[in-house]
């Protein structure tokens, strides 16, 4: 690293943690393993504009916003943002003077890459899902390479821009496995006993809670320990209807900081299909129960869920039968080992560890052709 030249390069994206967690990702490895001064430019408003500097990168936001499904005052106002938006972002490139450009999907990252590469900058696309998002499938055309997650994706974007990286997670997420002992003192469980691990995403999901205060009876009275992430919205709400119940062996939390011990310490997951909840999972060799949201942009998290259950790498239960089939699924995971061995194994094998790695490797290829 020593002598070598300060790259300057920008990431574009976010709206959602699934799309700035992996930004992040990049931009520490690329700190890490190269000299390189780095710029985000993400939507004004969203959460990017307060995760990014909690992480330590300079933000600038566009104002920006998704199409909306019905005809709404927002969406009369959508082209005018977005030529709003690719005006301030030549005036960004311009003083940036970026050497390389990142867009991680989502609405916010258009305009930045598309004024990027009418000025002929490098761009590198990072497609976190199996079903491509319309940014991305758009901008596919003018970009020079496309990272992704998934095998298939020639459907979506020109095969020959392709590589096949996984998604970029925490590093600690490898080493879990390891600590289900710690992780058990940590949560004043018994590291001798079965452990389910619930999670909705940081804000929760209101399914997943349904189901568990439907479930959480038959768990309790089959001597299951229970660590369930509410999410910030319902986490009242699920305190105040558990009251009752004998809760000894059952942790109700809010968010979960420290996924690593979460991991180490689960015998079966319930999750949410988020791209980066997988990629996770995957690294992390669980047996895990899907959720997919129906909440999300063409159905996205049912098809990365599918992808999985097709290599018999995962279970699924759609959210509409989540309530009512939740507990005898999980029970009957949990007591049944061999089936448990085999969603460990398969996982596994689709687990990407190096794609932060690979993903930065591109974008210094891209900047040195």
């Amino acid at each position: 690293m020593t002598g070598e030249k300060t790259y300057r390069v920008i990431i574009s994206g976010g709206g959602t943690g699934g799309h700035i967690y992996p930004a992040i990702a990049i931009a520490n490895n690329l700190k890490e393993k190269h000299n390189v001064e780095i710029l985000f430019v993400g939507a004004a408003g969203k959460m990017e504009m307060s995760k990014v500097p909690e992480a330590g990168y300079e933000i600038i936001g566009l104002w920006i916003s998704g199409l909306q499904r019905k005809i709404t005052f927002q969406n009369l106002l959508f082209p005018i943002k977005v030529i709003s938006s690719i005006l301030k972002s030549y005036k960004i490139i311009k003083s940036f003077k970026p050497d390389a450009v990142v867009g991680v999907g989502g609405y916010a990252s258009a305009p930045l890459v598309y004024a990027a590469t009418q000025k002929n900058i490098p761009a590198l696309l990072q497609e976190q899902n199996s079903q491509a998002g319309l940014a991305n499938k758009w901008l596919s055309k003018k970009v020079s390479k496309i990272c992704v997650a998934y095998s298939g994706m020639e459907k979506y974007f020109p095969e020959e821009k392709l590589v096949l990286t996984g998604n970029p997670v925490r590093s600690d997420i490898l080493n879990s496995l390891d600590k289900k002992v710690k992780a058990s003192s940590r949560y004043g469980f018994s590291a001798q006993k079965n452990t389910l691990l619930v999670l909705g995403g940081s804000l929760g999901a209101r399914t997943i809670n349904e189901a568990m205060i439907d479930s959480l009876p038959v768990f309790i009275e089959a001597g299951i320990q229970v660590l369930w992430q509410t999410g910030k919205l319902y986490y009242d709400e699920m305190l105040l209807r558990t009251r009752n119940l004998d809760m000894k062996e059952v942790r109700v939390v809010e968010f979960i900081r420290e996924m690593d011990l979460a991991y180490g310490l689960a015998d079966v997951v319930v999750s949410r299909a988020g791209a980066l909840s997988i990629s996770e999972l995957c690294l992390a060799g669980k047996p895990v129960v899907f959720i997919p949201s129906p909440n999300v942009a063409e159905d996205h998290q049912t098809k990365n869920a599918m992808a999985l259950v097709e290599q018999d790498a995962a279970q699924m239960i759609p959210d509409k039968e989540a309530v009512e089939k939740l507990g005898d699924e999980i029970l009957k995971l949990i007591r049944n080992g061999s089936r448990k061995e085999v969603l460990e194994k398969n996982i596994k094998k689709l687990a990407k560890p190096n794609a932060t790695d690979e993903i930065t490797n591109e974008v210094i290829k891209l900047i040195a052709a």
